[in-house]
């Protein structure tokens, strides 16, 4: 299922209007009402994904979500991902992997990182999600406004190239992210208490001081703060070892 054109335009504006001010709940209930099984949720099991995924426990534990498991992660992450998706019953989880060819011939030495963050974030993040993503309709996104960067100007509902892209989370605050955690006794991202309030690979994240922006440990003293997968693409990216 694809939603493109004017057409698709009038139905994200309408459903963002509709949900801009909704409670996550509602925005994720409209969502699987109006797509169903063409919808995936996209999760890190970073430091704040507890949230997102207890709410689509209890409203669709089957659903489809999709991890991107980079080969560069910290294995504290691996093992929370196993670990909270066994606690919240989510039967959908699935691990995304960059493909072989491409880093075999483009990162063979897994040091890509070090010249070119972008070109690491393609293969192993931006290409294995657009693969994953072509048979769907539209996914649920974790950002939040408070991020910061490019997402203060977040949008509740989207538009993703020829799908609908949903962002539950993004009128609330991290108080409110925090107190839901409590509240549902939510276990934490084991590098929390280390620092790291927001958790990528381990080459490219690191902790942050307090009264940093939560997202500065984030590929620090370059200019970039998104790995990609939330950049606009006119068409969908092409594989580096072959065809979507």
């Amino acid at each position: 299922m694809a939603y493109e054109g004017s057409e698709d335009m009038d139905l994200v504006d309408a459903l963002n209007a509709r949900l801009r001010d909704a409670e996550p709940q509602e925005i994720l209930r409209v969502a699987v009402e109006r797509l169903g099984d063409q919808l995936a949720l996209v999760s890190s099991f970073g430091s704040e994904s507890a949230v997102l995924l207890h709410m689509v426990a209890q409203i669709k534990p089957d659903m489809p979500i999709l991890f991107l498991d980079t080969g560069m992660l910290f294995g504290q992450t691996l093992d929370y991902r196993r670990q909270l998706a066994a606690k919240l019953g989510l039967s959908g989880v699935r691990d995304l992997r960059p493909q072989f060819q491409d880093i075999a011939i483009h990162d063979p030495s897994a040091d890509l990182w070090k010249t070119d963050t972008d070109a690491c974030c393609n293969i192993r993040k931006v290409l294995p999600l657009d693969r994953a993503l072509a048979g769907f309709g539209g996914w649920i996104t974790g950002r939040k406004r408070f991020q910061g960067g490019d997402r203060l100007r977040l949008r509740v509902v989207e538009r993703n190239e020829h799908q609908i892209k949903f962002n539950p989370l993004a009128n609330w605050s991290k108080e409110q992210i925090d107190a839901y955690a409590v509240e549902h006794d939510l276990p934490p991202h084991p590098l929390v208490e280390f620092g790291y309030p927001s958790i990528g690979c381990w080459p490219c994240t690191q902790p942050v001081e307090e009264g940093q922006d939560e997202r500065s440990g984030r590929w620090a003293g370059s200019q970039k703060t998104e790995c990609g997968i939330h950049m606009p693409r006119a068409t969908p990216t092409l594989e580096v070892g072959g065809d979507i």
